[in-house]
């Protein structure tokens, strides 16, 4: 017999004998034999990490003169017709929270208040949106 452990032969007793076989237990099926190992990740979150760095964000963009004029005027005529609590589109900026940039986003809801101070539009649903965040404002007036 051939020796492949590159020694005297010591094992030689045990290397002919046949697979043991056990007579109380069953044999483990060969797909549960490799499912044990599946848990094992060697770069936990790597995955994750590549996802992240993966997903597209927008760069925030500031209006120009003209869009922040028409913006004013908007919420100007929004202010003027508050008691109505008019219904809206707004399209804003959403910061990210784990990376540079953001998404816009748009929102349609109606308008409850105005708040200068803070610069917020509050909406009846209890959404808050920032004055600095605002891109577009969308009103159909029935004038």
């Amino acid at each position: 017999m051939k020796n492949y452990f590159g020694d005297s032969g010591r094992y030689d007793d045990i290397i002919g004998l046949p697979h043991h076989v056990s007579p109380t237990r069953p044999r483990m099926p060969t797909r549960d034999r490799a499912a044990q190992f599946a848990p094992f990740a060697a770069l936990t979150g790597y995955g994750d990490a590549v996802k992240e760095t993966a997903r597209i964000t927008e760069e925030r963009r500031e209006p120009d003169g003209e869009q922040t004029e028409t913006l004013n005027r908007t919420v100007k005529i929004l202010a003027e017709k508050i008691r109505e609590q008019p219904e809206i589109t707004v399209v804003f900026f959403c910061p990210d929270n784990r990376k540079e940039g953001g998404s816009y986003r748009q929102f349609r809801g109606n308008l409850r208040r105005i708040d200068e101070c803070r610069r917020r539009m509050i909406f009846t649903d209890g959404n808050e949106i920032s004055f600095d965040n605002i891109r577009e404002i969308r009103y159909d007036s029935e004038e």
